[in-house]
């Protein structure tokens, strides 16, 4: 079993006044590929590496399996880690480096070529084991630490931003790289990124960290489509989802959201949640795809704007547009002439709106 738990897990450093990461509850389910994300300084690193038993749990239990591990020493843990700076030997040729920590455990010879050989087929490395360093990209040289932890036969991986020192183009790579190793290899990962691109494509579940606090974990399709607050909402996603206040309005059986001179006509199946906020300020979140412009607006829900820019991306145009002075990000097909800056009518989906509470910052309907 390779099943994480954390229980009332706290972690204070010496000489702070308040814990790093207060409080942290959480399972992650063996063989499941889990993501942690959030901004710098969220906690999600201090998180992978009290795992991994390189930071020492204040308060509270964690688990791997059955056991707290608490006091166990990270070399007993059964866990491998691959870091950010791909922390390679120099000195050493790739075999030497994918070796290194079998031969530190004394693991008979037979089987550390055994176990190389398999790992340097897996990850493409078999022509280049006799090379150093030096002598590899950035791809190669995160793909021969990947092939150090993968010998090791460990029960978690842990992954620290290992992906953050490549090119795009490699990025792209890598990520199909890990989770195509993840289906082969069948064990637990853990994986802390800022990027929400990496998050959203690779793991089963993500976990949405800010000043150590859990704001949400869930699947990716989950956090997309029903983000639990504002900040959850506004960090997945890229273009990020737009926020407008408005007023919440009632005439005759029908609600409406404010907006300037203007008012959107709010669908049936979100009025229930909304009724309690009449004559109350909420905010409107909308992603940036769900607008309509040009030949497929409709008559209905037109809100007045101007467009200062925009940003042709192949396949689709990044609108920057301006609702009376909130500034929303619009995509649309490039199906047509390029929009020009100025007045614009723009028709936001109210199929696709979320509410949020503007004091609590929580979800109030989607």
């Amino acid at each position: 079993m390779a099943s994480i738990s954390f229980k009332n897990v706290s972690k204070t450093y010496p000489g702070a006044t308040s814990p790093v990461v207060p409080n942290l509850n959480l399972d992650i389910k063996d063989k499941e590929f889990i993501m942690l994300v959030g901004p710098s300084g969220c906690g999600k690193s201090t998180t992978l590496r009290m795992i991994a038993g390189l930071e020492s749990v204040s308060e509270g239990e964690l688990y791997i399996g059955n056991r707290v591990v608490n006091k166990v020493p990270a070399k007993d843990r059964d866990i491998a880690m691959v870091f950010q700076n791909y922390a390679l030997y120099p000195h050493m040729n790739v075999y030497r480096n994918i070796a290194f920590g079998l031969t530190l455990r004394k693991v008979d010879k037979g089987e550390i070529d055994k176990r190389v050989h398999e790992a340097a087929k897996v990850l493409d490395l078999e022509h280049l084991l006799t090379r150093k360093p030096k002598e590899l990209s950035g791809g190669q040289r995160q793909r021969v630490a990947l092939g150090r932890a993968m010998v090791r036969n460990p029960s978690v991986f842990l992954l620290d931003e290992p992906l953050s020192n490549l090119d795009a183009k490699l990025r792209g790579a890598m990520r199909t790289e890990i989770a195509r190793l993840h289906r082969k290899l069948d064990t637990t990962f853990v994986y802390v990124t800022h990027d929400q691109i990496e998050a959203m494509t690779m793991g089963d579940r993500i976990v949405v960290m800010k000043s150590g606090i859990i704001q949400q974990f869930d699947t990716p399709q989950n956090l997309y489509e029903k983000p639990d607050n504002l900040f959850v909402a506004g960090f997945i996603g890229s273009p990020q989802m737009n926020f407008i206040t408005t007023t919440i309005e009632q005439e005759g059986g029908a609600l409406y959201a404010r907006v300037g001179k203007e008012r959107l006509l709010i669908p049936q199946n979100k009025c229930k949640a909304l009724s309690s906020y009449v004559g109350k300020s909420v905010i409107l979140g909308l992603r940036p795809e769900d607008f309509l412009a040009g030949d497929r607006m409709t008559s209905e829900n037109n809100l007045s704007a101007e467009m200062t820019f925009s940003e042709l991306l192949g396949a689709e145009y990044n609108l920057y547009i301006y609702i009376n002075e909130t500034r929303v990000t619009v995509t649309i097909p490039a199906t047509g002439a390029k929009p020009e800056p100025g007045p614009f009518k723009i028709a936001p989906n109210m199929e696709k709106a979320h509410f949020f509470n503007p004091d609590s910052e929580k979800a109030i309907c989607h």
